[in-house]
């Protein structure tokens, strides 16, 4: 996938937001979320998205893909495509839309009268 591929297929899902960081890294946002990142060094691809536990604990030895460094060392199961030959462009597609979907359907906790901390006093 290249990097123009891989940054028109994340424009084109809902609510998102690109945001260059980190060294020039095409960070994709759902809302203030991050869904997957993007880098391209001499060509070669390094993206990174989140996956479900037991995704990532299959996925995780497979070759091409590594735990995400970084996010993965703390905990979060976050992989990252590396190197070539990667896998067909229609298998990240799939990995970067289930990432969205995992991101963008995490909702902020709130106590059970479903009103944030500090605001009971509205009544």
């Amino acid at each position: 996938m290249t990097e123009e591929d891989f940054d028109k297929f994340c424009a084109a899902l809902p609510h998102t937001n690109l945001v260059i960081q980190w060294r020039g890294a095409h960070v994709w946002k759902v809302g203030a979320k991050m869904f997957a990142v993007g880098r391209w060094d001499n060509g070669e691809p390094a993206i990174t998205f989140k996956v479900g536990e037991v995704a990532y604990e299959i996925l995780k030895q497979s070759p091409g893909l590594r735990p995400a460094p970084y996010l993965a060392s703390r905990g979060a199961t976050w992989l990252q495509l590396f190197g070539t030959p990667s896998l067909p462009n229609d298998d990240i597609r799939q990995y970067i839309r289930t990432s969205y979907h995992i991101i963008s359907n995490t909702r902020p906790k709130r106590p059970l009268g479903g009103r944030p901390p500090g605001l009971s006093h509205l009544g």
